[in-house]
C-alpha cells in the first residue's frame, strides 16, 4: 500500500513541477494537486489503455508520437474534472504531459515493488572506479 502512496506523491510533485514550468497549467492549491494526481492515475490505469488500443494504428503510423496526444488529452480531461486544476490549451497539455511523464518515470525508477525507496551507495575505489 505504501508504494501506491509514494507513486501518488510522485505524480503530485510532477504535476506541481509542470505547473511551475508551463505557463498554461495552473494549480490552485496542494489538495487540488493531490486530487488531480489521483484522477490522472485512475484515468491512466483504466481509460488510457483502451484509447491506446483503439488508436494503435495511428500511433504506429506516427512512430509513437500520437501517444503524446493521448497523454495531453488525459491531462485536459483531468482539467475538466478537477476544480483548482486548469490547463489553458492543448499545447500546454502536451508539454505538461511530457514533463509529468519524464519526472514520474525518473522518480518511479527509485521505488521498488514493495513501495520502498531504493538508495544506491557508490564508493570510489583506489583505482578511480566507482562500485556499489
Amino acid at each position: 500500500m505504501s508504494g501506491i502512496l509514494i507513486r501518488w506523491l510522485i505524480m503530485t510533485m510532477a504535476l506541481i513541477l509542470a505547473s511551475f514550468l508551463i505557463p498554461g497549467i495552473y494549480i490552485a492549491d496542494f489538495p487540488s494537486a493531490l486530487v488531480a494526481a489521483a484522477i490522472l492515475g485512475i484515468l491512466n490505469a483504466f481509460i488510457r489503455p483502451v484509447l491506446f488500443l483503439l488508436t494503435l494504428p495511428l500511433t504506429v503510423l506516427t512512430l509513437g508520437l500520437f501517444a503524446l496526444v493521448l497523454n495531453g488529452l488525459m491531462l485536459q480531461l483531468v482539467s475538466t474534472l478537477v476544480k483548482g486544476f486548469y490547463v489553458s490549451n492543448f499545447l500546454s497539455a502536451i508539454l505538461g504531459s511530457l514533463i509529468i511523464s519524464a519526472v514520474s518515470c525518473v522518480l518511479n525508477l527509485r521505488v521498488k515493488d514493495r513501495g520502498r525507496l531504493e538508495v544506491i551507495e557508490l564508493r570510489r575505489e583506489r583505482n578511480g572506479r566507482w562500485s556499489r
